[in-house]
């Protein structure tokens, strides 16, 4: 299933990974353990963290290409290693930038409720891990990466087109906290991401989905990328 809006058509690759595409150009965001071969090959990639279920390597071979951009925090870089032949943007948040035919801005992407021990957050807030708010003919495109909800969402209260928001809880937003920050940033359409491998089921994107299409479109998309 794909999802078009204004020419520009999203494809959910499961968990967080999505395939950007429009005017045969090809953006991947945090694309893992594919087993599809066959995607048209990255004009750029964004990574979020270094997390392996956000930056793969093997993933990224199947989609680089010479000169592929790839966008990623200076946490993740190491598991660039292999890749050869690309252009990499180091970016830390609050920041943006110019691609040309994409802009983007990075938001930072943090817990504050989510501990992996008493005192210590899956994701803390000085990792400078990122969230991305990317622009495509002046649709704005927020992927949130692995967060909470955290102050800076209020930042892009009615500046989002399409939220792309984590949903399963245990390293990231629960369902209900999802609803929260659609409260915050207002987008015009929420996808919920971040469920069906590693943590979560469909029935957290359901959820979600219950709760938030009181306040945005809710558009929850089945995978393009599928074990047969």
């Amino acid at each position: 299933m794909v999802f078009e809006y204004q020419g520009i058509k999203i494809h959910w690759l499961r968990h967080a990974g999505f395939w950007i595409e429009f005017d045969n150009y090809n953006i991947y965001i945090d694309p893992y353990e594919l087993f599809r071969t066959d995607y048209p090959k990255a004009d750029i990639v964004f990574i979020t963290h270094e997390h392996f279920d956000h930056c793969d390597p093997d993933s990224l071979k199947i989609l680089v290409k010479s000169g592929t951009i790839i966008v990623i925090p200076e946490i993740a870089k190491n598991c660039l290693k292999g890749i050869k032949d690309v252009r990499i943007e180091i970016v830390k948040p609050n920041e943006c930038r110019d691609l040309d035919v994409v802009k983007f801005c990075t938001i930072p992407s943090y817990n504050t409720t989510k501990f992996r021990a008493p005192g210590k957050v899956y994701h803390p807030k000085e990792d400078s891990r990122v969230g991305y708010i990317i622009e495509i003919k002046g649709v704005r495109i927020y992927h949130a990466g692995d967060t909470d909800v955290i102050p800076e969402m209020k930042e892009l209260e009615g500046k989002i087109d399409i939220a792309l928001l984590p949903v399963s809880g245990t390293y990231v937003m629960t369902a209900e906290e999802a609803v929260d920050a659609v409260k915050l940033i207002k987008p015009k359409i929420a996808i919920p991401m971040h469920y069906g491998t590693i943590v979560g089921t469909v029935k957290d994107a359901e959820k979600f989905k219950q709760l938030a299409q009181q306040y945005t479109q809710v558009v929850i998309l089945e995978s393009e990328d599928e074990k047969k």
